[in-house]
């Protein structure tokens, strides 16, 4: 896999910009150390990580176009929030321009934005290194979002999520922003709150 990783590493680094290049490496390794902690293979997590943005270089309505004309169904959120779409894409473009076989890895693609209920481990350790690889700017309870993704893993998936919901809700709220919520991340927050509940004895 690390012939190929380093293919899809040198194509990649083609088609985004700089700082997309720099934060998909930082997924790429944190995600790899995740997979090391959690006792997944580490080249799978690896792979996962670096394909996970392989087509934010499209402009929202480009990624529509290429969803339409690859039959993957878009829904009235998405169709609204073009940029909501890099994810799916994503997870098709690993498989039929990358070559990827392994139905996790794209489901790692396909899940890192707007996370699921009852995520795999790896989509899991996507999700989450997306969230706090190096790069990223710190947001509220990064510290211990950052640390809780290597001892507590569906804690640390809870956390993001409740930080996104309202981060995307005072974004409402101040009008700046037509940011929607998709219906993935809110049944997502539903499920990990449930566990989160359950551990600390609501």
């Amino acid at each position: 896999m690390k012939d190929e990783y380093n293919k899809i590493k040198e194509k990649l680094s083609k088609k985004l910009s700089v700082k997309r290049f720099d934060h998909t490496i930082g997924v790429s390794y944190t995600a790899a150390a995740m997979a090391m902690r959690y006792g997944l293979n580490v080249d799978r997590a690896a792979m996962a990580g670096l394909l996970h943005d392989c087509a934010k270089y499209m402009t929202d309505d480009e990624l529509i176009e290429k969803c339409t004309k690859y039959g993957i169904e878009c829904s009235e959120t998405e169709l609204r929030n073009g940029y909501l779409l890099h994810a799916k894409l994503g997870a098709y473009l690993s498989k039929e321009k990358y070559g990827i076989e392994d139905e996790e890895i794209c489901s790692a693609v396909r899940y890192h934005t707007t996370g699921k209920p009852a995520m795999s481990v790896l989509e899991a350790i996507v999700f989450t290194a997306d969230y706090i690889e190096p790069g990223r700017k710190v947001l509220s309870n990064f510290k211990l979002i950052r640390s809780m993704a290597f001892v507590d893993l569906d804690e640390a998936v809870y956390l993001i999520l409740k930080n996104t919901l309202s981060y995307l809700n005072d974004e409402k709220q101040a009008e700046q922003s037509q940011k929607e919520i998709d219906k993935h991340s809110v049944e997502a927050y539903k499920y990990y709150k449930k566990i989160h509940d359950e551990k600390v004895g609501h």
